[in-house]
């Protein structure tokens, strides 16, 4: 059975066509999900699903079934503010959905193999979605997840601190915890550190960081969703709470449910968090069409 790839696009669709995530970065005007999309078929995966909000279905399909046809198959998985679906009859007023881990959970219903989860504006690279096909076609199981592990130097913005998951890995290769450090940065030296309110704490530049790329089997909905309820309970008086996927693997590895295997990677991780990283990921992408590694018209 072939994995899925479930990419988080639903954040992105309130501005859809002026946000980054659907910014042109190719020769041809690609976007960084042509690449993921890309890269995930050349390694095996079977099905595409995009996290999405319902209204911009069309605009979606529009996009990305011209150039996916007879590539892949596709779905279209809808997250919304609606939780009876999760036995929760309270209506919870909020600007947006309950984050990262409520977006799986909303394909609970239509994902029924092995999958990993990514973000759709985050540049990931062919070697991570290897790995990650590798993982969920021959080890993935109910109780063994997994996370793509990025060196943090190799994901860091010369333009400005960064948000970074730092992950605590055993001698097994397994996350003990991760950690989410909100300002991480490159000192003058080269080397990485981060600030808190206890100062500035030095990072190992091979330490590991989760830019949110998981895999899974379907066992995980069942585990996730109890969590979920308790968490909108905690948190129904707080409309910026989000329930992210980070959360969900602590608990699972705390509690003993699962483990997290740390696949490690070697390539370099893109993305925009400032705008003038653009031109940045932009050159990165043309560097890797100069090299071979893929083609300048990506669809051809």
């Amino acid at each position: 059975m072939k994995p899925t790839l479930l990419i988080l696009a639903a954040g992105m669709a309130s501005r859809y066509g002026s946000m980054k995530q659907v910014d042109g970065f190719g020769p041809n005007g690609e976007t960084i999900i042509d690449y993921s999309i890309y890269d995930a078929i050349k390694a095996g995966f079977g099905k595409v699903s995009f996290i999405i909000r319902e209204e911009f279905a069309e605009s979606f399909k529009e996009k990305f079934e011209p150039k996916l046809k007879g590539r892949v198959e596709t779905d279209y998985v809808f997250q919304n503010f609606d939780l009876k679906p999760f036995g929760i009859d309270e209506e919870i007023e909020r600007a947006k959905p309950w984050g990262t881990a409520h977006a799986v959970l909303a394909a609970r219903n239509q994902v029924k193999e092995p999958f990993c989860v990514i973000n759709a504006d985050d540049f990931y690279g062919y070697e991570a979605f290897e790995n990650m096909a590798k993982f969920l076609t021959t080890e993935a199981s109910d109780d063994t997840y997994s996370l793509i592990g990025y060196q943090i130097d190799k994901t860091l913005s010369e333009n400005g601190t960064v948000s970074r998951g730092v992950c605590e890995v055993d001698e097994n290769g397994n996350m003990t915890e991760v950690n989410e450090r909100t300002e991480v940065y490159f000192k003058e030296d080269g080397s990485v550190a981060y600030k808190d309110t206890t100062g500035e704490h030095p990072l190992k530049n091979d330490t590991r960081v989760s830019m949110n790329f998981w895999g899974f089997t379907p066992a995980v909905f069942e585990q996730s969703e109890p969590m979920f309820k308790r968490f909108v309970e905690a948190n129904k008086d707080n409309p910026k709470a989000e329930f992210f996927i980070p959360l969900v693997a602590d608990e699972l590895i705390k509690s003993g449910v699962a483990k997290f295997k740390v696949i490690p990677t070697s390539a370099k991780w893109f993305g925009v968090t400032y705008k003038e990283d653009k031109p940045i990921v932009q050159q990165s992408i043309s560097d890797l069409v100069n090299n071979g590694t893929y083609p300048a018209k990506l669809w051809e």
